[in-house]
């Protein structure tokens, strides 16, 4: 049994100007409906693992979806909710007119959402229950289908890498946050 975790591609939607906090909130809205740059090749061992996989499931995102239909157009992937990006905070106001790139601002919410900072958004820790939540549908599926895959996203995977391995679920590789990698557990 396998379940092998691959992040999306990279978006269509780019853009490393500065931006305030208030535009932010625009900025991520428009990289969640953008697609992913179809690339002229992938990583042999993302495309074997899509190949080779009786089950393959995807986020509802756009470039989660688009990922598994560029990797694999032969098995239908299922898209599911449950296995969405963990959000982060929303701030309406303008902090002063302090304008940073959006990789940046990524960054910075994503430490205060670790840290509990949850405004508009799901917390941690119910981000931490849903990714209880998707390791179990994974296994269940596993042992279903013997070769799992999920098309996802960085913070979700590595959530999910975690639940995995409380489970006894073993990786010789680490989870990668790298557009179109590819890890892959498996339980002895």
């Amino acid at each position: 049994m396998e379940i092998s975790l691959i992040r999306h591609g990279r978006s269509l939607h780019s853009g490393n100007k500065r931006i305030s906090i208030k535009e932010f909130i625009t900025w991520a809205e428009q990289y969640d409906a953008h697609g992913v740059v179809e690339e002229t090749r992938y990583p042999l061992l993302t495309v074997e693992k899509v190949n080779n996989a009786n089950m393959i499931f995807s986020s509802d995102l756009v470039r989660s979806i688009e990922s598994a239909r560029l990797l694999n157009t032969q098995v239908p992937s299922s898209s599911i909710p449950l296995f969405r990006e963990a959000q982060l905070p929303k701030f309406s106001c303008n902090l002063l007119g302090v304008k940073l790139s959006p990789n940046f601002w990524v960054v910075l919410l994503r430490c205060l959402w670790i840290l509990g900072v949850s405004r508009e958004c799901e917390s941690y820790r119910e981000a931490k229950n849903r990714s209880v939540m998707a390791a179990k549908l994974l296994i269940s599926n596993a042992h279903k289908h013997s070769r799992v895959v999920l098309v996802g996203h960085g913070i979700f995977n590595y959530m999910l890498a975690k639940e995995l391995e409380k489970r006894g679920w073993k990786s010789s590789t680490k989870t990668s946050s790298k557009h179109w990698s590819c890890t892959t557990y498996r339980k002895l």
